[in-house]
């Protein structure tokens, strides 16, 4: 009887002590609901961005350079080739780059990664794409066979460089002005907290 009600002292004992160590520890169940976070609620299609003339302008710049891309490429024989070849490069890189870039705008991607210089990341771009277009362009102009595709690809190519270079402009443009210094906004935000917490401290003389 004894080693009974020892046992039942110890299991009473027992179940009270896991009652005081649950009750005091930090690790208790909770019924509040988790909720997933939305990565991509943020995601839209900006149309101001896609009716403005940066908008336009890559539009068209990927359709040129995607139709160039397919007319070179339906090139089967040629001799030498190092033309041909560089301008399939150059119109290949363009229509992936700058469509990236289309894409990364129009969905307002950009303002997810705020530390990247967007403005100026375009305006390298636009001008890399303006001077390698005409150069590509000119090397297929001075070497080809006069063949249909090639011809095509060389008036493609000259349009295209065309519209890279009205880009790059209004791009120069746009950077000049400060959109694309970043520089200037960390200024002026340095300055503006600079001057709330100035605020802060003249409406509460105790904190001086």
């Amino acid at each position: 009887m004894r080693s009974t009600e020892e046992a039942e002292g110890f299991d009473g004992e027992a179940s009270n002590t896991s009652m005081i160590s649950g009750a005091s520890s930090p690790y208790q169940p909770t019924t509040e609901p988790v909720h997933a976070r939305n990565v991509l609620g943020g995601i839209r299609c900006d149309m101001e961005y896609v009716k403005s003339y940066f908008g336009i302008l890559k539009v068209v710049e990927v359709v040129l350079a995607l139709i160039g891309f397919i007319c070179i490429e339906t090139i089967m024989l040629c001799s030498p080739c190092g033309g041909v070849y560089f301008f399939e490069f150059v119109s290949c890189s363009a229509v992936v780059v700058t469509g990236v870039l289309l894409l990364i705008f129009s969905l307002n991607l950009h303002t997810k990664v705020p530390h990247i210089n967007w403005s100026l990341t375009d305006l390298v771009n636009t001008a890399a794409s303006t001077f390698f277009f005409f150069l590509s362009s000119l090397v297929l102009a001075c070497i080809n066979h006069n063949t249909g595709a090639e011809i095509a690809a060389l008036i493609f190519g000259f349009l295209v460089t065309a519209v890279y270079g009205v880009n790059t402009f209004l791009a120069v443009r746009r950077w000049r002005r400060g959109n694309g210094c970043p520089g200037t906004a960390q200024t002026s935000e340095y300055m503006r907290a600079r001057t709330a917490s100035r605020g802060e401290m003249e409406a509460r003389p105790e904190l001086a």
